[in-house]
């Protein structure tokens, strides 16, 4: 098996990741991320999704080429300029509502319908308002986070704060969790309770 051979990827994809080194956005997700996250997006028809982390759009794009059927899909980041570059790709489609406010801001407010897969790729959702964010996923709902392998853009000391997640999210009795060592480390999450 070779995953190397991606065929699928988005249309936009090349556009997004020419944006992404122009601007020099430093914190794309990699295309396994996207291919994984297409996956589990598809296997929720109608479903309805929450992406905190937008950044210029690059996991999103896997996300929304994953949507079947009406299904609703949000994407939070507290960044305008990284909004506006993902409103310009994804402005027109009536299933993606793009979020400009701070996460954190966002998760403790939201009050609409529970989610059938929360991508959290922000601290908010992943380090900070953790509790919050399982709270808004449906039961039998994914839980995702990438990341969990050592990144050249850590600052000092993360390691502590992935070590502690990871810890915290292994203690709880109402997820079912695989931790895969694949593409940046990624956390896969079903809520069972």
């Amino acid at each position: 098996m070779n995953d190397s051979n991606v065929l699928d990827i988005p249309k936009v994809y090349k556009a997004l990741q020419d944006t992404s080194s122009a601007i020099g956005f430093t914190m794309p997700s990699d295309v396994y991320v996207g291919t994984f996250l297409k996956t589990l997006v598809s296997s929720k028809p109608w479903g309805r999704f929450l992406e905190l982390g937008t950044g210029v759009g690059l996991s999103l794009s896997w996300m929304i080429d994953g949507l079947v059927g009406e299904s609703e899909l949000i994407s939070v980041d507290n960044d305008s300029q990284l909004i506006e570059i993902a409103r310009s790709f994804f402005g027109n489609d009536d299933r993606v509502t793009l979020v400009c406010e701070d996460g954190a801001r966002w998760i403790e407010n939201y009050r609409g319908e529970k989610f059938d897969l929360i991508f959290a790729d922000a601290w908010p959702g992943k380090y900070g308002q953790l509790e919050e964010t399982l709270a808004l996923l449906k039961v039998g709902g994914f839980y995702v986070i990438d990341d969990m392998l050592a990144q050249a853009n850590w600052p000092e000391g993360h390691d502590k704060n992935v070590a502690e997640l990871l810890a915290h999210l292994e203690s709880r009795d109402d997820l079912n969790l695989t931790k895969i060592n694949w593409s940046t480390g990624i956390v896969l999450a079903v809520k069972t309770i």
